[in-house]
């Protein structure tokens, strides 16, 4: 949750800050305040007035991350443990959900997933200061996704080979539809496109006229 705001008195307003910085443990880039009194010196010292500022550190994307996560699992009922990771010289940010329920959140076919990562996606990127791509994953779903989806593909090329019959496959979503493309892109024997529109688009893989 975004942290609260802390109240800091010293004799100058960059003293407060000075102040805050230290007490919330960050860098001045990292703290957002503002200014309730901006103190005054007084006369010889006479009727001085300390400044007074309200400070408090900045949510940075990981926050950011885990505050809506953790919203969206309360409002589901749903006990998780969330671990985000950023990527090295990227701008994308993995999560792993772990927890006792994450069959809810795969949903048929990582549906629930899919529409968990995207809203995630929006609302961070909102006021995020650059964009950030946010990959959400619970129990390797992802993987073993794609590897049911190679497996498929080479399954149904088997058969377009064997009964020179294009073969249509169900709605994906188009990460689904892009393992199948290229799982198969380098086929001798078949050429893969997709055709419909969302949400009923889907793949379809024929045979190569010149085999």
């Amino acid at each position: 949750m975004k942290m609260e705001y802390i109240e800091i008195s010293a004799k100058t307003v960059d003293e407060a800050i000075t102040e805050a910085i230290i007490k919330l443990g960050t860098t001045h880039d990292k703290i957002e305040y503002e200014v309730i009194e901006k103190g005054s010196a007084g006369f010889l010292g006479i009727a001085r007035k300390d400044a007074v500022i309200r400070a408090r550190k900045k949510n940075d994307v990981v926050d950011n991350i885990r505050e809506f996560l953790e919203k969206v699992f309360n409002a589901m009922d749903i006990d998780a443990e969330i671990l985000i990771e950023k990527e090295e010289n990227s701008n994308v940010i993995n999560v792993e959900l772990k927890g006792s329920d994450m069959g809810i959140l795969i949903g048929k076919r990582g549906q629930t997933l899919d529409a968990l990562q995207y809203l995630a996606n929006l609302a961070v990127n909102k006021n995020a200061e650059e964009y950030v791509k946010i990959k959400l994953d619970t129990e390797n779903y992802r993987k073993r996704r794609r590897e049911t989806l190679e497996n498929l593909a080479k399954n149904i090329a088997f058969k377009v080979k064997r009964t020179r019959r294009p073969v249509s496959l169900e709605p994906m979503n188009p990460f689904e539809r892009r393992v199948i493309h290229s799982t198969l892109q380098n086929d001798k024997f078949v050429t893969t496109h997709s055709e419909g529109e969302e949400p009923y688009r889907h793949v379809v893989v024929t045979p190569k006229r010149d085999r």
